[in-house]
């Protein structure tokens, strides 16, 4: 195909076409065209569509409103790891979302967006003592907590406050997620979560704590999950555990499954989001009518790349086109301090030219300015360009930003967002001063 070609087939791939398409031959975001944001702007920029985002967290809670019932409940926490602009926090919490965070700069974030710190659950394996702190004095719902030295560690810290700190178990229940061994979290062998076999035995030291109360059960097996079967699988076993947990008259409030569901970078077909969901609250209202009847339970769920991640795109200028021996090289403005998972997972970014031209393809690597071989954001790709071209690096809003760095004295990108064809910096390009 020739590269405008396949730039429509890629977005039909993606199913996101209705936010990301060509119009008079410019690639646009929502009817913006790409070129004009960066003659105004510069590049790199990451542009995100509000529209999207909206439209992806609603595909969680839409169907959790209809399985809702006066005892079953249910949140959507945001991770906020995966796209943590303040625009974009504000946005989904004025959308009902809750917030998974990672660190006590997280929790600031959320709160800095004008959201609700009682509808934040903190996960992560490191939490040190001034971020419990934090976390108590502004009433988080939840710690997830992820070893049982963590645990005693937030006894005594809310001990020293005078406060009760509500705690969910992370529980690692070794389930292959069957994903990037980086972005696996559920095996035995991951830092991550207290493992299942000593959960019961945790569960039970923490009702004795005086400062804690326990509250729910956790797991997050991994990332960039493509079929629900691993979550369904993990799910049975933290039913089971909460069986046991019952009949040792320690009484849970939620159940959190984690996040995971993957979304299309290239030709992956992840499960639909409306399908998990059913699953998930099928065996779940099964299950608690069959054996706690009018007993209140909230299910929660910790969604990021699937509502962020093909929300936005990195937009990027080729500045020189090289060849070297049999290999091409469009050297473009961005790099790995801009986008880093290329080079630390070898992820897949489908590459659009922002203007369509119909002249000859050549096969690319699109590589970027920093003194590393592995700085490179595409490879072997088919494009008809020229040098001062715009590119755009598709499915960029989750994991692109966050993750930016100020390598090689780089500074980080400006960010815009589209909203009803209007463009609004919600962050600054950084300058080297």
């Amino acid at each position: 195909h020739s590269s405008w070609q396949f730039a429509d087939i890629t977005l039909n791939n993606m199913k996101t076409a209705q936010h990301f398409f060509y119009q008079n031959d410019t690639l646009t975001v929502d009817g913006v065209p790409l070129d004009k944001l960066a003659m105004q702007y510069g590049t790199p920029l990451y542009v995100y569509s509000k529209a999207a985002l909206t439209e992806h967290f609603r595909q969680y809670a839409d169907v959790c409103k209809q399985f809702e019932t006066d005892d079953i409940r249910s949140l959507v926490c945001y991770s906020v790891k995966s796209n943590s602009n303040l625009a974009i926090l504000n946005i989904l919490g004025r959308e009902g979302a809750g917030f998974d965070i990672v660190s006590g700069g997280e929790l600031l974030r959320v709160i800095a967006a004008g959201c609700d710190s009682r509808k934040v659950i903190f996960s992560g394996v490191g939490k040190t003592a001034s971020e419990i702190r934090l976390a108590l004095e502004h009433d988080i719902l939840c710690f997830n907590v992820e070893s049982f030295a963590e645990l005693r560690r937030i006894n005594r810290i809310a001990a020293e406050m005078g406060k009760k700190a509500r705690v969910s178990f992370r529980v690692n229940p070794n389930v292959d997620p069957k994903t990037h061994p980086y972005i696996s979290t559920g095996l035995k062998e991951n830092k991550f979560g207290i493992p299942y076999e000593e959960a019961l035995a945790g569960y039970e030291e923490a009702a004795r704590m005086p400062h804690i109360e326990v509250t729910g059960i956790d797991c997050h097996i991994g990332s960039q999950l493509l079929d629900d079967a691993p979550l369904l699988e993990a799910l049975d076993k933290l039913i089971d555990l909460f069986d046991q947990l019952a009949q040792k008259e320690i009484e849970l409030k939620h159940i959190d499954i984690g996040g995971g569901i993957g979304i299309t970078y290239d030709n992956e077909i992840p499960v639909a989001i409306s399908d998990y969901l059913t699953r998930i609250f099928g065996k779940i209202t099964a299950w608690k009518n069959a054996k706690y009847p009018g007993q209140s339970i909230s299910m929660m769920f910790e969604p990021g790349r699937s509502i962020s991640g093909n929300a936005g795109l990195l937009l990027t200028q080729v500045q020189y086109l090289k060849t070297n021996s049999d290999k091409n090289f469009a050297i473009v403005d961005a790099a790995m301090n801009d986008l880093m998972r290329p080079s630390l997972y070898e992820s897949w970014h489908t590459v659009l030219p922002v203007a369509k031209r119909q002249t000859e393809t050549k096969t690319y690597d699109i590589v970027g300015p920093i003194c590393e071989s592995g700085d490179w954001l595409a490879r072997q790709r088919t494009l008809s360009i020229e040098t001062d071209d715009l590119l755009a690096i598709m499915s960029a809003g989750a994991y692109g930003m966050a993750m930016s760095s100020n390598y090689n004295t780089r500074g980080r990108a400006a960010e815009i967002l589209i909203d009803d064809k209007k463009a609004y910096l919600i962050r600054k390009r950084e300058r080297p001063e």
